[in-house]
């Protein structure tokens, strides 16, 4: 990557973005070190202006960023990197440094909640009594929550439908993750469908 450390007194903007959500995550500078050192381990190094050196971001949170794809823009003066965060981005304790009002990507943190939970198997999750019952429930439940949905839409209250509509999400979830697929799948078969 052809960066231009010189145009910008050796330090670039980089923004951080959730590779998932898109989400933007945070702002912070590299120099070339922490540049090549991001590369190296995968993990996003900035340039600390206020400290004047190296950082990594989780070095003391452990809420790493792990770097998914680098982006350069068309001046060679800012990177774009998503990345997959350990925890909370901010130092706060917040998911980003930028105050959205809610989490508009939430369906892709109720993915890794599901996934979770079948990693980590706990008596009292619904997922785990879920997938107990095997794939025929799971499948049984995505089409109950089809047809109340469809009743909702038809016969009932906004609240209602929305209710429903939320309940066929979150079993559709479950069960593509029951047959091993994300919505990242299906997000890239809806757009090329699309083309």
């Amino acid at each position: 990557m052809n960066i231009d450390f010189d145009k910008t007194n050796g330090l670039v903007p980089v923004v951080i973005q959730d590779e998932q959500t898109l989400e933007v995550l945070m702002l912070g500078y590299m120099n070339r070190e922490a540049y090549d050192k991001t590369v190296a381990e995968n993990i996003v190094t900035f340039f600390s202006r206020t400290k004047n050196r190296l950082w990594t971001k989780g070095e003391t949170s452990n809420n790493f960023l792990h770097v998914k794809s680098i982006a350069l823009d068309c001046d060679n003066d800012t990177l774009l990197i998503k990345v997959k965060a350990d925890g909370p981005t901010c130092h706060t304790g917040d998911r980003s440094c930028f105050k959205t009002s809610y989490n508009q990507n939430f369906i892709f943190e109720l993915q890794n909640v599901i996934n979770n939970r079948y990693d980590n198997p706990s008596e009292e999750s619904y997922v785990n009594k879920l997938r107990k019952k095997g794939l025929n429930k799971i499948a049984q439940k995505v089409g109950e929550e089809g047809v109340e949905t469809v009743i909702a839409a038809l016969a009932e209250t906004e609240t209602d439908l929305i209710n429903e509509a939320s309940d066929l999400v979150f079993h559709l979830l479950v069960l593509l993750r029951e047959k091993n697929l994300s919505l990242d799948v299906i997000a890239k078969n809806l757009e090329s469908r699309h083309r």
